[in-house]
């Protein structure tokens, strides 16, 4: 076994993260995380794991990440999960780990709430995402770490979420459900080359943190898993998105920023957040939303190159009276969409309330929102742009779109409380966007190059 070790140190691939000055072409702004290999690692054997799907393994991930904290300051140190059904409940990650997964190794859930610990909810929150007071941990976790790299040869991280999910629908839960992956206050993190299957509800939450990669992952859920969610970068900064296939239950990737009073109090917005080059299917939600809990604000968004398809909604932008925030400076560019029911939308009337202490007179900005060079087919609302009496959606601004039904009819437009400008959009949108040789319009179009904002 000593030996086996010594083979999987020297063979460790992906490893130590160091960040890269210069940015190639194609890649993701804002983050460029190299890797490094770990000088240490060990199997998960070392420590008594039994992979074969029914051996519950908590105490021996919690027990091999204790060992490995100890090399932190020796350049760190990967935990090898070698092929078989690795069943545990929550476990927490150190600074300077790698977690590898073998090709055909599964980290499975556990589906007995009793294994789960009940925590806090995130300050941003005030409570529970789903129901007040605390929250199960999420199964693989994180908190106040440096240098973190969740990765492997394919292997795959099953929550095993159908009772979670029967649970939510029949209202017999106690505390909001866990994730699989949430990484809480750190930075220098990456997710990549992995599977996650089954998630109880969001699949990866990096919150509060900085300097995040997340490459080459496919993320599933069936249609009916509800609200299950992707990606969701919260009060997050300098953030990458790349060459995923995501298609769940809710929202594909949705970015947030903390809920009502909370969230204004806490006060880290989420922004820096470059998505690219992925392929996104939503059965109930949207495949790319902001909020609707953005009360920390949202901003210097980019996203480009990306294929939505058979979703219920396209790109939706949402929030509500007593939110507060913003939303602002984001492009959206080069998209394909096709059999989506509603390609755009921003709504002014969308989300609940964590309690009855929230500002009524908190009111959300909305400006700055480029959309352009996107194609769509089999679209039946191209647009439904409802803002804020009190405070107007400003600066919509909409180039080089087509957007195309199979009904005979066109896709139709419905618009109030907003205004922008349009250039080059099939189906012409509604007059509130029409604007097209105004001072606000020759700002819209200005910023925008190539697909990038000036802003970012």
């Amino acid at each position: 076994m000593k030996m086996l070790v010594a083979l999987l140190s020297l063979l460790a691939l992906t490893n130590a993260i160091h960040l890269n000055g210069e940015e190639g072409d194609g890649q993701c702004n804002y983050v460029n995380l190299t890797l490094e290999p770990r000088p240490h690692s060990v199997s998960i054997l070392e420590f008594g794991a039994v992979g074969d799907g029914k051996t519950l393994n908590t105490l021996a991930f919690q027990n091999a990440i204790f060992y490995l904290k100890s090399f932190a300051d020796k350049g760190g140190a990967q935990l090898y999960v070698p092929p078989g059904r690795w069943l545990t409940a929550s476990f927490n990650l150190t600074s300077h780990l790698t977690l590898f997964l073998e090709k055909g190794a599964t980290i499975l859930g556990s589906q007995d709430p009793s294994h789960w610990e009940i925590v806090d909810p995130l300050p941003s929150y005030g409570r529970g995402l789903e129901l007040p007071g605390g929250r199960y941990r999420s199964l693989i976790n994180g908190y106040e770490l440096e240098d973190v790299v969740i990765t492997g040869d394919n292997g795959t991280i099953d929550g095993q979420g159908r009772v979670w999910w029967d649970w939510f629908s029949s209202h017999s839960l106690n505390y909001s459900r866990p994730h699989l992956v949430e990484i809480v206050d750190s930075q220098y993190v990456v997710v990549s080359n992995l599977t996650f299957l089954n998630a109880p509800a969001y699949n990866i939450h990096p919150v509060y943190c900085s300097d995040v990669h997340i490459q080459n992952i496919s993320v599933s859920t069936p249609p009916d898993a509800p609200h299950t969610v992707g990606i969701v970068p919260d009060s997050s900064e300098n953030v990458c998105i790349e060459d995923c296939i995501i298609s769940v239950g809710f929202d594909a990737i949705a970015l947030k920023s903390g809920w009502d009073e909370y969230g204004i109090s806490y006060g880290r917005p989420t922004k820096k957040v470059h998505i690219r080059e992925v392929y996104l299917q939503s059965s109930s939600g949207s495949t790319i939303a902001f909020g609707s809990e953005m009360s920390g604000g949202i901003s210097s968004v980019q996203v480009d190159h990306v294929h939505l398809y058979n979703s219920y909604s396209g790109v939706e932008f949402r929030t509500t009276k007593g939110r507060g925030g913003y939303i602002k400076r984001v492009t959206i560019s080069d998209i394909l969409m096709k059999n989506v029911y509603k390609a755009f939308s921003a709504s002014g009337q969308c989300g609940a309330h964590p309690d009855d202490k929230f500002d009524p007179n908190a009111l959300p900005v909305l400006d700055d929102i480029t959309l352009q060079d996107v194609i769509g087919t089999n679209i039946t609302i191209a647009g439904n742009f409802t803002g804020i009496q009190e405070s107007p959606f400003t600066s919509i601004c909409l180039s080089n779109i087509t957007l195309s039904s199979n009904s005979g009819s066109p896709a139709t437009w419905v618009c109030s409380n907003v205004s922008g400008s349009s250039e080059s959009v099939f189906p012409e949108p509604c007059p509130d966007l029409e604007n097209t040789y105004s001072y606000s319009s020759s700002a819209c179009f200005s910023s925008t190059s190539n697909g990038k904002s000036a802003a970012l």
